[in-house]
């Protein structure tokens, strides 16, 4: 555990991993220090004087008081921003992609004091948590290495060869503003924004209020690395104060969050004509094909449903099994899910966390006791374990889910799945492109062939072939994001610092002016421009 973060641990129960010392109870709180709290607290632009508490999911006691930012420090937040982006977009760009190189060497080295701040903000599992260092190395490293293949001015074919060179730019928006969820608070903050900066603009970030010091962390990482202070601001404030304002002023907005949230945003940002990407809800499926390997298929499965307790887009809340394999692969899913190791700890033990607030435990059971009620069958789990944090819910299994249950085609966002039978596979495609959403899905088959063949059907942004998510999401060269009403635009790839630019294309035309001369008659000059158009077809020229 780092030493910024002092408490004990957790006892033996083999039902509850312990972290790291065995001989202390799991539910006494964990502190951090007042140092560090004020380190990050200070990269906050708030001049209201008041604050907000932040308390731990993992026992509910209180971690920092964060200061609230004003509309006026929104305003202040853009007005530095733009001082230190115009400055920024000079430096040349090999030293732009050094500096998010030395950032991913610093999170890495930093991984356990990351991983112990998102585990008491969140509190998910640890190798769940693990997660985000690790995503945000590689994105650091991806844009790094290849900050010239996106970036680098493109020569392109003159309309008179030789003579007209043209060279298409990629030169940075401005500022560009950042809202980020809590459901990975650490990697959501910055993996979108990474780019960003490398394109050449400056960032205004909004983190959520529940898990602003994750995201305050890596705001000062970005700093230990060689990032301007300025370059990156963060506010805190709700959505409905704060929002708007940002949007008024950004020259970009990237949002990942609720549909909802996502369609306001999209209005807004229309409004005033500048662009947007969003990721947004998700009803995820896996199909388990009559050829799947079980064993793989139920393992991948677990990581599908269970991960973060289920909180995080594009994890998965329905499942369709072939007849063939359904009872064996549900027999192996529910003995996985039953053996799972349970705790809201700092421990690696640990197999699934909390959910993270009251509201997210009361949207969970909500739904769990509405199907119940209406006729679904509990496979497994289906109830609060208030003994081991005061949100979590038990990973669940339903069979029997039907249209008229609130969970069939709502987003739960919580540690609950539902199976479905199959008997046709294009019946399976059809009710896993049924809804209004498309983030992401998951194949298990023998044949990988077959898998991509029917991939290419389903109406989803990513969709992982015998992989529950994680083979699309840390391929960092591929686009991930949404379709209908998961979203708009993507992250990762080309795509995903592209967004952050505007294309700007520069002629210059040499000798030849593009008009009549010597005295040339418009018409002569017509007519001599159209041989020339045939002559370049016949020589194939573009």
């Amino acid at each position: 555990m780092s030493e910024a973060i002092s408490g004990p641990g957790a006892p033996g129960n083999p039902a509850v991993a312990g972290p790291h010392d065995p001989e202390h109870d799991p539910r006494a709180s964990y502190a951090l220090e007042p140092e560090l709290v004020a380190r990050l607290t200070d990269r906050v632009l708030a001049t209201t004087g008041t604050t907000t508490q932040v308390n731990s999911p993992i026992d509910g006691a209180p971690l920092a008081n964060i200061p609230q930012s004003s509309v006026e420090d929104v305003a202040e937040a853009f007005r530095r921003a733009r001082v230190a982006q115009a400055a920024w977009a000079r430096v040349p760009l090999e030293e732009r992609a050094q500096i998010l190189h030395r950032l991913h060497d610093i999170v890495l080295d930093r991984q356990d004091e990351i991983i112990d701040l998102i585990q008491l903000e969140s509190g998910k599992a640890r190798k769940h948590a693990f997660d985000e260092p690790i995503h945000i190395a590689l994105t650091a490293r991806y844009y790094a290495r290849t900050a010239h293949r996106h970036l680098a001015s493109e020569r392109r074919p003159g309309v008179i060869p030789v003579l007209t060179r043209v060279e298409v730019n990629r030169v940075p928006k401005g500022v560009v503003g950042i809202i980020s969820p809590w459901n990975y608070p650490f990697t959501m903050a910055l993996c979108d924004g990474l780019p960003a900066l490398l394109a050449g603009n400056a960032v205004v970030a909004k983190p959520d209020a529940q898990t602003m010091l994750s995201a305050l962390l890596g705001a000062r990482l970005l700093e230990e690395a060689g990032f301007p202070r300025d370059l990156w601001q963060v506010v805190a404030g709700p959505g409905r104060e704060i929002g708007t304002p940002m949007i008024e002023r950004a020259d970009y907005i990237c949002f990942t969050g609720s549909t909802a949230t996502g369609k306001l945003i999209a209005k807004q940002a229309a409004e005033r004509l500048i662009g947007c990407s969003l990721e947004l809800g998700g009803k995820n499926p896996i199909l388990v094909l009559r050829d799947a390997d079980v064993e793989r298929a139920a393992e991948g499965a677990v990581r599908a449903c269970f991960s973060n307790a289920g909180q995080l887009c594009v994890s998965t809340e329905r499942m369709f099994v072939a007849d063939q394999v359904y009872d064996r692969f549900v027999e192996r899913f529910v003995a996985r899910t039953k053996a799972m190791t349970l705790g809201a700890t700092l421990s690696w033990e640990a197999d699934m966390g909390t959910l993270i607030s009251a509201d997210q435990l009361e949207t969970v059971q909500a739904h769990v006791d509405d199907a119940v009620a209406r006729g679904a069958r509990v496979l497994a789990g289906g109830h609060a374990r208030p003994d081991l944090a005061p949100y979590f819910f038990e990973p669940t299994i339903l069979e029997g889910v039907t249209p008229e249950m609130t969970c069939f085609g709502n987003e739960t966002f919580g540690p609950v799945i539902s199976l479905y039978r199959f008997h046709d596979e294009a019946d399976a495609i059809a009710r896993a492109n049924d809804g209004e959403y498309g983030l992401n899905a998951a194949i298990y088959t023998r044949d990988g062939e077959r898998g991509r063949v029917i991939a290419r059907q389903i109406k989803c942004g990513t969709v992982n072939v015998n992989e529950a998510f994680g083979a699309t999401f840390a391929s960092i060269d591929a686009p991930m994001g949404g379709m209908r009403e998961s979203g708009m635009g993507r992250r990762q790839g080309s795509e995903g610092i592209h967004r952050y630019t505007e294309t700007q294309s520069v002629a210059t035309q040499r000798l030849m002016r593009l008009a009549p001369t010597l005295g040339m008659s418009e018409e002569t000059y017509a007519k001599a421009m159209t041989m020339s158009l045939r002559l370049m077809d016949k020589l194939g020229r573009a």
